[in-house]
């Protein structure tokens, strides 16, 4: 079983703007806890889920509040979890029953319909124009007719997209950097957004595949610690029409 992580300690500007963070260690608007907790509701006890972009695992070794850390642990209660990733640390990743490393672009190593729900957690804005068609025909033919692909990613008209696609590809680091010191740059990766826009999904995930899209706006914690900052971004959150909203739920139920 995975341990709740004792060490994590909501920080002064999170604790100050949303003090129910003291009591669980979550806010009202947390966006981990809105998308895992209903990717949570599309598993069942033998369900195979395939962790597209699993990386090293960064959820289970990071401190996190202790109901994150249940939510994402899914690993513990399904049939098999599976992860894929382009960069080579996901075999580092020992959550994963199996682990691969891919090229962009390129079709998956595993069979027709072999899961039942796949998931892109801040996955999707990375994904370039010309490879864009290939990686949804791909989440599309291993996921089972009626499974699930669950993503969460920037909206590219949203505060976050618009703010990212202004600073240069290679320039993230730096800025990066300064906003959150804390975050290693290995997990800094260019964007692209060629899959974050509504019309980006209608027309990689057409019908008769169900689509639902929703927008959030969860707490502003890619500004770093500047209170300032957080109170702009809440700011203007709640100004944006939902359309805009900085952040894409993504649910896609094969057909």
């Amino acid at each position: 079983m995975t341990a709740p992580d004792e060490t994590f300690q909501p920080g002064p500007t999170l604790s100050r703007l949303y003090p129910e963070v003291r009591a669980g260690g979550y806010t009202r608007h947390d966006g981990f806890i809105e998308f895992y907790t209903r990717v949570n509701a599309l598993l069942e006890p033998d369900s195979r889920v395939l962790d597209f972009g699993a990386g090293r695992g960064l959820w289970a070794t990071e401190p996190l509040p202790a109901l994150h850390k249940k939510l994402r642990a899914f690993h513990e209660r399904v049939g098999e979890v599976y992860g894929v990733d382009v960069d080579p640390v996901v075999l580092e990743n020992k959550t994963l029953a199996g682990a691969h490393v891919i090229t962009p672009g390129e079709k998956l190593s595993f069979e027709d319909a072999s899961f039942d729900v796949v998931i892109a957690d801040h996955v999707l804005e990375h994904v370039g124009e010309e490879d864009a068609e290939q990686v949804a025909s791909e989440l599309l033919r291993v996921l089972k007719p009626g499974g699930w692909f669950a993503a969460r990613t920037p909206n590219k008209w949203g505060m976050i997209g618009i703010g990212a696609r202004a600073v240069p590809n290679d320039l993230h680091t730096k800025v990066l950097r300064k906003l959150q010191p804390e975050r290693k740059a290995e997990d800094v990766f260019p964007v692209r957004y060629s899959m974050n826009t509504r019309k980006h999904l209608k027309r990689l995930f057409p019908e008769p595949n169900e689509l639902v899209v929703y927008g959030h706006a969860s707490e502003p914690t890619y500004f770093g610690h500047a209170a300032p900052a957080w109170r702009m971004a809440q700011f203007v959150d709640r100004m944006t029409p939902p359309r805009l909203a900085p952040t894409l739920m993504i649910f896609v139920k094969k057909a």
